[in-house]
């Protein structure tokens, strides 16, 4: 669903585990039932100049194709975010493709709102 982004298992599971390492700036939520993974949810605290300390970036929250609208994307995203509130995070913000209604829907029916800010990027 994000257009910018090729799936590539090795890079992403290098990325998890990088994510393990950080408990104390980083979390890894995962959904599952019987040892099947449903949806995992990551956020990871970065410093904001403009609120003046620690703030959540919702790296990813992703449910399995099928098991969309049954609960688990949101109960990952109130758990993440019982994360932040524990850790005094002053705000948590994510991407989204911009083609993605379903995503943005989500979203705001949750009570996120969107800014005018634009995201840009450069590979290294």
């Amino acid at each position: 669903m994000e257009y910018d982004f090729e799936p590539d298992a090795g890079r992403q599971e290098k990325g998890l585990r990088a994510l393990l390492k950080r408990r104390k700036s980083a979390v890894l939520l995962v959904a599952e039932k019987a040892g099947e993974v449903l949806g995992m949810c990551s956020v990871q605290v970065l410093i904001s100049t403009a609120e003046g300390g620690r703030v959540g970036l919702l790296e990813d929250l992703v449910v399995k194709d099928g098991l969309r609208g049954f609960g688990i994307g949101s109960a990952l995203l109130t758990e993440a975010l019982k994360w932040c509130a524990f850790r005094g995070l002053l705000r948590v913000q994510l991407l989204r493709d911009a083609g993605n209604g379903p995503a943005l829907d989500f979203y705001t029916h949750r009570g996120w709102s969107g800014t005018r800010l634009v995201c840009m990027r450069r590979r290294l």
